[in-house]
């Protein structure tokens, strides 16, 4: 049976985030700013963002290796949730026809939509199940104040409650027994 054709990752596309912007303070109505992407500390390629109170507008130019660059400028427009426990979160409408999901991050293929009209998927889900759980155990590990390696010991961070000590340590023991892949076992049996 033909193997089903692997779909192209987010990590293969230059991307915004609007929580990193909101983070960076750079959501402050009326403003201008230059977003850069760069590749061992050389710029690649950049965009221009004017911010409005609903929407931002994208100024770029793009280029194809087969064409004339071409000049881009159009919005995207904004949605605030509240929080619960105060303040906004800010959210992009995705900018493609028909779409107009709510979105945290878009991908540039030409113009900057979300991961599901251009039919991406995460790196992660590309990775065999017990690589999945152990890079999900390495996370956890590290969140507790380890380094990465699983074998090394965890203690309990200052400041933690007990019951979330103990509900990620079970998850990490999850994780763990699950990243032994399956070969392993006929190897050792």
């Amino acid at each position: 049976m033909p193997r089903r054709a692997e779909r192209n990752t987010t990590d293969e596309y230059r991307s915004i985030d609007i929580r990193r912007w909101q983070r960076d303070g750079l959501l402050a109505p009326p403003s201008y700013f230059q977003w850069s992407w760069t590749r061992n500390g050389e710029r690649v390629a950049s965009i221009g963002v004017r911010l409005q109170a609903e929407s931002v507008t994208l100024i770029y130019t793009h280029s194809r290796p087969d064409s004339e660059p071409r000049a881009m400028e159009y919005a995207v427009t904004l949605e605030r949730t509240p929080c619960n426990y105060g303040g906004e979160r800010v959210w992009f409408r995705c900018p493609a026809r028909g779409c107009g999901r709510r979105v945290a991050i878009l991908y540039s293929a030409g113009y900057f939509v979300c991961r599901h009209c251009l039919q991406l998927a995460y790196e992660s889900q590309r990775e065999q199940p017990h690589y999945r759980a152990l890079h999900r155990a390495q996370a956890i590990h590290e969140k507790l104040g380890g380094t990465r390696i699983i074998d090394d010991p965890v203690f309990k961070p200052k400041g933690m409650h007990w019951r979330a000590y103990d509900r990620h340590m079970a998850r990490f023991r999850g994780a763990e027994s699950r990243a032994i892949p399956p070969w392993l076992f006929k190897c050792l049996g």
